[in-house]
């Protein structure tokens, strides 16, 4: 077995069963804000584009790119396509021209003529939009665990079917926080470190997990291209910066005793069938070390070759002759009125702000307790977000129904809270649609008490984190009273039970007895 590192999340797996094609991912996403780091945009496409099998993980789209598929990939490749609760995925690949597809069942493996695949589908709202899944296969000659940037709770089902060879994860940031707060900067760095720190922590669980014999750094970090976002990138010399890339999770892994980390550039070879896994890179290793030893120098670079069709593609935002407004008030209103959990779990008004210093600002409040839109009147809100008209125009012209996989994942937006994270606030920007409110109001019914307890640092408490269900005996830290889940960072109040990091459900949690049983 071999892979060939895409670029991001994106891999060709040349097996003894065929070819498998991962995530390809080349345009700008996100309003041109996140374009893959190194670029892969002159891979030879066509060669890869001829794979047997395609793997699409989820509908982000740092993973899903139509206009790439349409342009570079061949139909004639069977879609292995994993089991979510709505058919998003599967109605975008046939809308692009894919017609053969794989149904898996979520967990279960599936014979392919001498190829083995499991893919597990993750399916709370808060994965990815309405999903994410992870790709598992084996060919008889070795096993390969594509992770890319989905979190499960554990990978035993994985480690169950065999060693794995080949173990591909996520290791750097994919999300807008912290740095779109209206935060002290000091604040902003600290919480940057902790959240850097955290999500590097979980990567290392997650790879001691599996114990998989090679690990490879993917899904990241995006570069950001656009100067208005130029500060976004790792070449500050910040520890605050969630987004490091592939040579830095290197040298983390090294510094803890690892040896088995092997980083990919776009075009680089790695042979799971030689014993030291070697890697064959397409240009000289002096070459792939200066892509991270000068990479701002590299990235102005990339900048030049990228920034013209950017600027032509921001022209193109604005739609001056469209009511924001009229437009968003009968859509945003219908879904408020599917909407039960998630406006009771938001419990407020939400203010959102698009400004246009020559057209003028568009002011509006979301009210989840009335489910109105109404033109914002100086009221009190707990949570506010502001963007650019053009942007708000944009989305809403073409009817987005994810703004999370679209607006947020932009970074081009700045939020205010007071208090704790709010995920109902997020999780209803994600499911602007009838199908994904009803789907997700839904899933919050059903969520039920977790009867399992652990004993961790003399506490007795529920095994499964109450926020996305982690084992709390892998991720759970307990200090001075306090639980920290390391699988997203939320936090409990262990005496009271109390969340500490937004309105979410309490933990089950007592405090363990002299001789080792529970004080209540």
């Amino acid at each position: 077995m071999r892979v060939t590192g895409l670029g991001h999340a994106s891999a060709y797996i040349q097996t003894a069963a065929g070819s498998v094609l991962c995530d390809p991912w080349v345009s700008p996403a996100y309003f041109g804000s996140w374009f893959p780091f190194p670029d892969n945009s002159e891979l030879d496409w066509a060669r890869f584009g001829r794979a047997d099998y395609l793997y699409v993980s989820h509908l982000h789209r740092d993973h899903y790119d139509s206009e790439h598929l349409k342009r570079w990939i061949s139909t004639d490749a069977t879609v292995l396509l994993p089991e979510y609760p709505t058919d998003e995925l599967y109605d975008a690949l046939h809308d692009v021209g894919f017609r053969h597809f794989v149904r898996t069942v979520s967990g279960e493996v599936t014979e392919l003529d001498g190829l083995r695949v499991m893919i597990q589908a993750l399916t709370s709202p808060t994965d990815g939009p309405i999903g994410d899944s992870s790709l598992w296969l084996s060919d008889g000659n070795a096993i390969l665990l594509n992770q890319n940037d989905a979190r499960p709770t554990e990978l035993s089902a994985f480690a169950e079917l065999g060693h794995v060879d080949a173990h591909l994860l996520q290791y750097s940031g994919a999300i807008w926080y912290p740095m779109v707060y209206d935060l002290p900067e000091k604040a902003k760095r600290v919480f940057g470190e902790q959240k850097r720190a955290r999500q590097l922590d979980r990567t290392l669980r997650y790879i001691d997990d599996l114990k998989a014999s090679w690990v490879f750094p993917i899904a990241g970090p995006p570069c950001f291209l656009d100067p208005q976002l130029w500060h976004l990138n790792d070449i500050f010399d910040d520890p605050g910066n969630i987004f490091p890339d592939q040579r830095v999770f290197a040298d983390f892994m090294v510094e803890r005793g690892y040896d088995n980390c092997r980083v990919l550039i776009p075009g680089s070879e790695a042979d799971l069938s030689q014993p030291d896994c070697p890697v064959r890179h397409p240009i000289p290793e002096p070459d792939v070390a200066r892509i991270f030893s000068h990479k701002a120098e590299y990235l102005r670079e990339y900048q030049q070759r990228k920034l013209p069709a950017l600027l032509e593609q921001k022209a193109s935002w604005a739609q001056p002759d469209l009511d924001v407004l009229a437009e968003l008030t009968p859509w945003l209103e219908q879904i408020l009125s599917e909407s039960e959990r998630i406006a009771d779990g938001v419990g407020g008004p939400v203010r959102f702000l698009a400004t246009d210093p020559e057209r003028g600002d568009v002011d509006f409040v979301i009210d989840f307790p009335t489910r109105q839109v109404r033109p914002y009147n100086a009221e009190s809100c707990r949570y506010s977000f502001t963007t650019e008209r053009a942007l708000l125009e944009y989305i809403v012209s073409i009817g987005e129904i994810d703004w999370v996989n679209s607006l947020f994942l932009s970074c081009r937006f700045s939020a205010k809270r007071v208090g704790p994270y709010n995920e109902f606030v997020y999780t209803f920007f994600k499911c602007l649609s009838e199908e994904r409110i009803n789907y997700a109001e839904g899933w919050f019914a059903e969520q039920s008490v977790d009867d399992e307890d652990i004993t961790l640092d003399n506490w007795v408490m529920q095994r499964r984190c109450p926020h996305l269900k982690a084992d709390l005996s892998k991720f759970g830290n307990i200090d001075a009273g306090v639980l920290t889940c390391q699988m997203h960072g939320w936090k409990w109040d262990l005496e009271s039970g109390r969340c500490l990091t937004s309105k979410g459900p309490e933990i089950r949690s007592q405090p363990l007895a002299e001789g080792g049983r529970s004080a209540v």
